[in-house]
């Protein structure tokens, strides 16, 4: 496929820090994989309570070093002003000028949510401390976030997340093109002109991601997941069919005019390079 074919919808990618010397070179080589896409850029997790602080920064730096823009994730629960200034400060140091903010989760065993209440509040102290020069990122919900009891209200809390000042958003994963759709046009009516890039999980373990799909209150359609569950352990039919439906889903976003695709890849390359190549994604041969 050469790249005059090749779709003109960007692409990014999601890693999380390895915890090891051999998942770091691991995955080196995943980021040189995906380079061949163009990636506009690749965004580093940030565990709960900052607990994975300085694997986020290790990580992103050696991303850095690569060549290629890396953009850490950043939440505020159980965070001061002053540590988030602090982190903030080293990025800034680093060059490093995007970061995806998140109100985050709070770490097992801990009862208080810190300074910020919200990832508004979080939004706004980085736009207030750092000015214009930061590009800044925030999480969306097409099927609404777990812990929010009342549609309109998560809607109105992502709009309080782009008034504070964000660029931009990526969205949970789903499998339901619809709901993202849907999603956007409520958001827009609040106002809302940013761009909203949804976010895709390919089927790297049907198990892992059901679990993801159930904690987080997100719809695996009923003919995927009785499909899935019939292949039991068949790795090979279940790459297929997982394959099959993401492209099928990814084409209908792009064909609705998402504005790019962000592929959460759990720190491998090779379903997301053949899903890329499938959908002209990039510049795949």
């Amino acid at each position: 496929m050469s790249s005059t074919t090749t779709s003109s919808t960007p692409v990014s990618f999601e890693f999380f820090p390895p915890n090891t010397p051999v998942g770091t070179e691991k995955l080196k080589a995943v980021v040189q994989d995906l380079s061949v896409l163009n990636p506009h850029y690749f965004s580093v997790t940030y565990g709960a309570g900052g607990s994975t602080r300085d694997k986020t920064l290790s990580t992103v730096m050696d991303i850095a070093r690569a060549g290629f823009e890396a953009a850490p994730h950043l939440s505020c629960v159980g965070s001061t002003r002053e540590n988030i200034a602090e982190i903030l400060a080293t990025y800034r140091a680093q060059n490093i000028r995007r970061v995806v903010a998140l109100r985050g989760d709070l770490p097992s065993g801990t009862a208080t949510a810190g300074e910020f209440r919200y990832a508004s509040e979080l939004v706004a102290f980085i736009r207030e401390t750092q000015g214009a020069d930061w590009q800044i990122e925030v999480a969306a919900y097409p099927e609404y976030h777990p812990q929010q009891r009342y549609a309109a209200k998560d809607l109105q809390h992502f709009a309080d997340k782009m008034a504070a000042g964000a660029n931009s958003a990526i969205t949970q994963f789903f499998f339901n093109p619809d709901a993202y759709f849907n999603f956007v046009d409520e958001v827009r009516k609040l106002g809302v002109t940013a761009p909203i890039v949804p976010g895709i999980m390919p089927f790297h373990n049907y198990a892992r991601i059901a679990q993801f799909a159930a904690r987080d209150g997100i719809e695996i359609p009923r003919w995927v997941a009785l499909k899935m569950e019939g292949y039991m352990d068949d790795a090979a039919s279940i790459r297929a069919f997982g394959l099959d439906v993401m492209t099928r889903v990814c084409e209908r976003l792009i064909a609705g005019g998402a504005p790019g695709i962000h592929f959460y890849t759990l720190n491998q390359s090779g379903l997301t390079l053949e899903l890329c190549k499938r959908l002209r994604l990039g510049q795949v041969s």
